[in-house]
């Protein structure tokens, strides 16, 4: 199921790492305005959100929520690619995935800390996009980075609720966003498995637009991980694994910290799942 199509990506522009914008009937909306988003995803690397979370993005917009990505850095340490060949990768996996902002805040690669800079950047694009749900990466992540964002966002998201908190910057104060951790280790049980079933050909549409972190037998880039012949095929393996969990083809995990505000525990507990898994 396609829902960014032709005519919606020919609205997409570029203008810079800071300029993802979307151009929808005749008004120009650019990632340096304060735009209402339901749904930001924040990660360390332009292609982080694509692996862990695209297929729950593309569902999202399917069911018509504004959706956005803020890259921390501009994967400047990675082996292959270059920033600018990144960034344009980026742009590409956002038309991809019809995100409505993308926007790229430059601190820097493999260095990410938990430290005023990092803070301060985060509540800045946070109330810039005022979401009401954010996602981001898992505390215990293996990837120094992704567990730096982590711990980056969760901090930052309670900062941007208070008025005097970078108060010269002039942006109002938010109302505090739910919290959801993409699951990369199987070693920590989801606290929810989104099923993407429809949309999983889609997120390897988006991750493949960032074609010089993966395997190419042209490529004459160094080796790696992520680059190996078989990784994709990990990729879609675990979406198969996680949807095995609920009953259904794929799934993208997600653990939340806070207990669960749950209206109708009949209609949630008899939705499908496999419970010999």
């Amino acid at each position: 199921m396609a829902i960014c199509s032709r005519a919606c990506r020919e609205r997409w522009s570029h203008s810079g790492f800071y300029g993802w914008r979307r151009n929808d009937r005749d008004k120009t909306e650019t990632v340096t305005e304060q735009t209402q988003l339901d749904v930001l995803a924040i990660f360390s690397h332009p292609d982080d959100a694509e692996l862990t979370m695209a297929g729950t993005l593309i569902k999202l917009k399917a069911l018509g929520h504004r959706t956005g990505i803020v890259d921390l850095t501009r994967g400047e340490m990675g082996t292959r690619g270059t920033p600018e060949i990144r960034a344009k990768e980026a742009l590409d996996a956002a038309r991809v995935m019809g995100l409505d902002a993308r926007l790229n805040l430059e601190l820097p690669d493999g260095h990410i800390t938990l430290n005023e800079q990092s803070r301060q950047s985060v509540v800045r694009a946070l109330r810039k996009y005022r979401p009401a749900v954010l996602f981001t990466s898992h505390w215990d992540d293996p990837h120094p980075d992704h567990a730096a964002t982590a711990r980056i966002v969760r901090e930052a998201a309670r900062l941007a609720t208070m008025r005097r908190y970078d108060e010269a910057a002039g942006a109002d104060a938010i109302k505090m966003p739910a919290i959801a951790h993409a699951v990369y280790s199987r070693l920590i049980l989801p606290s929810f498995i989104v099923d993407v079933s429809e949309f999983a050909e889609q997120k390897m549409e988006a991750i493949h637009a960032h074609a010089s972190q993966f395997y190419s037998p042209e490529s004459k880039e160094p080796a790696t991980r992520i680059a190996e012949k078989g990784f994709l095929k990990q990729i879609e393996d675990r979406m198969r694994y996680y949807g095995s969990l609920i009953g259904v083809e794929a799934g993208e995990p997600f653990y939340v910290r806070e207990a669960l505000n749950v209206d109708d525990p009949v209609a949630l507990l008899t939705r499908p799942m496999n419970i010999y898994s």
